[in-house]
């Protein structure tokens, strides 16, 4: 699974979490359905987006969705997926621009795809994706040459860059494709009026796309010496900042002119979870419930010989303190920072590799890992779970954006909303 928006599903009222699940498992499936399972493994959140945007402006109808059978991934659970062409143009999308990245790194020598016995496989691997993709694309009345024509025209434009070319002459070619992209949702939904700033949106979502790529994959591509684009002109990462705050600027302003049927979905994943993608590539703020996952912040109460606070050692008497019970949080015992580690379970009690897997992919599927307390499924250490410690008493999103639980009162993601709503 990859992409730029990957909400928080703390953050998603019940209503938008299911709608968000539907389009996302409705990919997944139009995949298998028109292509096999192995198709499946390019399912990515930014080309469900797709199909959002294609049901967020469509009128409703009885043929949106469809009961899907049990899947490992939802807990052998069955769901209301999404279907439709829609979901067969995020399809389409998905297949080709998989394709080029594939092509992509095989020219750019990246890890296996470098060696000559993956090589051949990988290309063919390609080449059938494009091809399915043109077809799917077909079907549903999108000619996916303008994305193949993109990606052509992207390794000549990187191969001429270099210091003092302008990062926005890199990023064209991807803000070209998603443009036509993001057009063709309205043309599916019957709304011919809003292609022009869908494709405003798509643009600016492309050119996020590359600059927030060209971020995160930085540090590595200096170490591989590979090629990024912003090393090769010269682009400072304030500069790309500014870049990328303008666009999230622009994408709010072409979605107001947008007519949706149902837009609360689109504005939560493009003007809310797209800042905190930016965010979280450039190592500012970002959703706290992610914290565990990203790593606590330089400073502030979490870090050591940070301010005062509840988790400071002169904070409060508690369960999380140096006078409490010892903890992830205490500064002596077992575990925590000042004390000896862990001992471990004896060898006996630990699982093998295929029981491991089975068991951390049950804790993955009921939630047990971010919503409660677990063993870890290897070694039998009992962990605790932190990230809905604050989901109780927070809304489930601002008023504008969802279905608010009415209890907003000081809730911290109800304000600063910059997007145009009265949040």
């Amino acid at each position: 699974m990859f992409g730029m928006v990957r909400p928080c599903r703390h953050r998603l009222s019940e209503r938008l979490k299911t709608q968000w699940m539907a389009h996302l498992c409705g990919l997944c499936l139009a995949l298998r359905r028109d292509h096999g399972q192995f198709a499946r493994v390019v399912t990515n959140y930014d080309g469900l987006l797709i199909s959002v945007l294609t049901e967020a402006q469509a009128e409703r109808t009885n043929g949106w969705r469809r009961t899907a059978g049990p899947c490992p991934l939802r807990g052998m659970r069955t769901a209301s997926v999404a279907q439709g062409e829609g979901a067969r143009l995020a399809a389409a999308v998905s297949l080709v621009l998989a394709s080029a990245k594939v092509r992509d790194h095989m020219a750019d020598g990246d890890g296996l795809l470098a060696r000559k016995p993956v090589a051949p496989a990988a290309r063919r691997v390609a080449a059938s994706w494009a091809r399915a993709g043109a077809r799917t694309g077909s079907d549903v009345g999108f000619d996916t040459a303008v994305l193949v024509d993109a990606v052509d025209r992207q390794a000549g434009i990187e191969a001429l860059a270099g210091p003092g070319t302008p990062i926005l002459t890199v990023t064209e070619p991807t803000e070209t494709a998603t443009a036509a992209a993001f057009a063709h949702t309205a043309v599916l939904a019957g709304r011919p009026g809003n292609a022009e700033p869908l494709a405003e949106a798509g643009r600016l979502f492309g050119r996020l796309a590359h600059l927030l790529d060209a971020v995160e994959d930085r540090e590595a591509d200096t170490a591989s010496k590979a090629w990024n684009p912003l090393t090769a002109t010269g682009t400072s990462l304030a500069r790309a900042r500014r870049l990328a705050d303008d666009a999230l600027h622009g994408i709010r302003l072409a979605l107001r002119e947008v007519e949706f049927t149902d837009g609360r979905l689109v504005h939560v994943l493009l003007a809310h979870e797209l800042r905190n993608s930016v965010d979280r590539a450039f190592g500012t703020t970002s959703c706290s419930h992610t914290a565990e996952l990203y790593g606590p912040p330089p400073s502030g109460p979490y870090a050591p010989g940070g301010p005062s606070g509840p988790y400071a050692p002169s904070g409060p008497s508690g369960p999380y303190t140096p006078s409490g019970p010892s903890g992830p949080y205490a500064q002596g015992g077992p575990g925590g920072p000042g004390g000896p580690p862990s001992p471990e379970p004896p060898r006996g009690n630990r699982r093998g590799l295929i029981a491991g897997c089975a068991v951390w992919l049950g804790l993955a599927c009921t939630c047990r890992m971010c919503c409660g307390t677990y063993e870890d499924p290897w070694t039998g250490e009992r962990k605790e779970a932190s990230l809905c410690e604050d989901c109780g008493d927070c809304c489930d999103w601002c008023q504008c954006c969802g279905d608010c639980c009415g209890n907003c009162d000081g809730c911290d993601c109800c304000n600063g909303c910059d997007c145009g709503c009265d949040c």
